[in-house]
């Protein structure tokens, strides 16, 4: 099972043509390209955050995922993806992704894993989820706007980057909410899925930087919120050259035992910490800032 979407721009061998990224839906106008990072956006996150900047995820919605390479920690994001978000925890607590391989893994673009067979052909037991590339988003979600951009908002909502219609159509919909969508940037999570958009089972994928192509044609699930550095360290291949980087166990936070239970806190996006920092990197990018310039710091004990 392999991801479709940009396969005019890197052709894979036929032997891994199981699942694929095939054509990217046009239909939609990606937002701007994000330019280079500098040392002025990090410079940014230097100010030391207070207590209060900081939020404490749902365990139930944090994924813990130790590799050969190290930990990595996932929030999911079930307003954005709630049947996928109820997928993946379903197969973690059947431990179904323990020593599951990262079988495809392009640099600057993802890290594909979630396959028992190891190939990009396989899935799991359970039916098929169905595509969740759009969502509904009322005033209650916790949306943090960074920018607008063609009558839209971009912002977080939780740790999930996110292009919405105005909140301010709310009052013009019948349930009171606006069409929005997870968009594809480094550390987002994905659903992979075959050549139809109800194909998504079991397999996924890690953002190492960012396609914005992908958008309204994968389901974004979650965030990476620790560990981007070993997302990017899995070795490169399709497939990547044997020994071959692997995941041993993936657990839902919560369900680790209370004495070995990491604690987790990430930035809150309505911080005045974040906001000070929105406004720093958004004067170093000037016009090719983007919601994807944004790094979401964690505190992880």
């Amino acid at each position: 099972m392999k991801i479709r979407g940009v396969m005019p721009f890197r052709p894979l061998p036929a032997a891994l043509a199981g699942f694929a990224i095939l054509s990217i839906s046009t239909a939609v106008a990606a937002p701007r390209k994000p330019a280079a990072p500098t040392k002025a956006a990090g410079s940014a996150a230097s100010a030391t955050p207070g207590p209060s900047d900081w939020r404490t995820p749902d365990p139930q919605d944090v994924l813990v995922i130790d590799t050969n390479k190290g930990r990595i920690f996932v929030e999911m994001a079930p307003q954005v993806a709630p049947q996928t978000v109820e997928r993946i925890r379903a197969l973690v607590r059947q431990h179904f992704y323990d020593g599951q391989t990262f079988f495809r893994v392009i640099e600057d673009f993802m890290d594909q894993t979630g396959d028992p067979k190891n190939n990009g052909t396989g899935g799991s037991s359970l039916p098929n989820v169905g595509p969740e590339f759009t969502f509904r988003r009322g005033a209650d979600a916790p949306f943090t706007v960074v920018d607008h951009l063609d009558g839209q908002e971009a912002g977080l909502l939780g740790s999930a980057p996110v292009i919405s219609q105005p909140i301010a159509l709310a009052a013009m919909m019948a349930d009171n909410r606006v069409n929005a969508y997870g968009t594809f940037c480094p550390g987002v999570a994905g659903m992979a899925r075959a050549g139809t958009p109800d194909s998504g089972n079991s397999q996924f994928f890690l953002m190492r930087g960012t396609e914005t192509k992908l958008d309204h044609d994968y389901t974004p699930w979650g965030r990476v919120i620790g560990g981007q550095d070993v997302v990017r360290a899995i070795k490169v291949g399709e497939p990547p050259e044997a020994p071959v980087d692997h995941m041993d166990t993936v657990r839902l936070l919560s369900d680790l035992p209370p004495s070995s239970r990491p604690h987790v806190r990430v930035i809150d996006a309505a911080s005045p910490w974040f906001a000070a920092y929105v406004a720093r990197v958004r004067a170093d990018k000037g016009d090719g800032f983007t919601v994807c310039d944004l790094e979401l710091p964690s505190d992880i004990k």
